[in-house]
């Protein structure tokens, strides 16, 4: 079954992961995206975070298979038009084990378009210390299974 915009609920909370961050992903995605040396092979020993870190775009994809994967598999989603906050809240290291937890913060059908409806959410990757590395805030748009009351297909 489909999940459409009408199954969600202000507060609730889904959980995804883990995902294990490894040297050789954090070179591989640094060495396409975001050639840094910090994420290339360290940096400069006596930089500010010390060592190879993975890339802040890195672990935003990270989160972003969570978020596919432990909550819009089987839903009506169709994107989003937009993030209002992506906060690195601590490195991403080789050996990390990363887990997502999401949780609904608003709902609100949309004003133009009766078939489609609101989810904002906040998105927090932990590592498996429980140090909280990511959080995110944003919008996705769902159909909605139920346009002007009635009820029938998105």
């Amino acid at each position: 079954m489909v999940r459409c915009y009408e199954d969600f609920s202000v507060g609730e909370v889904v959980e995804a992961g883990p995902v294990l961050v490894t040297a050789d992903a954090i070179k591989a995605f640094a060495a396409q995206f975001d050639p840094q040396p910090m994420h290339l092979h360290g940096g400069a020993p006596d930089a500010i975070l010390g060592g190879l870190f993975a890339s802040g775009m890195h672990t935003v994809c990270l989160n972003m298979r969570l978020l596919v994967d432990g909550f819009l598999r089987d839903t009506s989603s169709m994107g989003s038009p937009g993030v209002d906050e992506v906060r690195y809240l601590a490195p991403v290291r080789a050996g990390d084990s990363l887990t997502m937890r999401l949780e609904v913060t608003g709902l609100r059908p949309s004003a133009s378009r009766a078939d489609l409806g609101f989810l904002r959410f906040t998105s927090e990757m932990r590592n498996g210390s429980g140090t909280p590395v990511l959080r995110i805030t944003a919008t996705l748009i769902f159909a909605r299974r139920e346009a002007d009351g009635a009820t029938g297909t998105p």
